[in-house]
């Protein structure tokens, strides 16, 4: 029994079906490529690949494209920062907290002011006492005999 194989090569119009760059379809691919389209845009264009295109273009040493996913350092603005304002009166808690200094050795009990008289957390003018800690505990001496009493102490 003979079996005969038969190979036929089936062409797309259009397409390059040699695999040669003539003059004309390098101009043709440069122009497209400084117009600004894109790899897989000039391909469709040309009737080739997209990897065809983008061989072809470092083989001819045409400027890099800026990655459509990721940005350079210099690509990602900053946002400009906000210039603090003058001391504004009533600022919402978590706000006015931030502007505190804090240390695990200061005093962390809360202080009255000229604009916070009773010392509370939620009013403008907050402030902490500040004094060193007795070792331990989150509050200086003053504040600790305050803080820790027992029911004996205050009759």
């Amino acid at each position: 029994m003979v079996v005969t194989v038969v190979y036929a090569v089936v062409a797309n119009e259009g397409s390059m079906t040699d695999n040669s760059w003539n003059d004309e379809r390098l101009v043709e691919l440069r122009k497209l490529w400084d117009d600004g389209l894109s790899i897989s845009q000039i391909g469709d264009a040309l009737g080739v690949s997209r990897n065809a295109i983008a061989g072809k273009a470092h083989r001819m040493g045409l400027p890099k494209r800026p990655s459509p996913i990721s940005k350079t350092v210099s690509e990602v603005k900053k946002p400009p920062r906000p210039k603090a304002p003058a001391e504004p009166v009533n600022l919402p808690l978590r706000l006015e907290l931030r502007k505190l200094q804090w240390s695990r050795s200061k005093c962390c009990w809360p202080t009255s002011s000229k604009q916070n008289p009773k010392g509370d957390p939620k009013m403008s003018g907050f402030k902490f006492c500040g004094d060193r800690v007795v070792p331990g505990k989150p509050y200086c001496l003053q504040h600790c005999e305050e803080a820790y009493t027992t029911s004996r102490d205050s009759r």
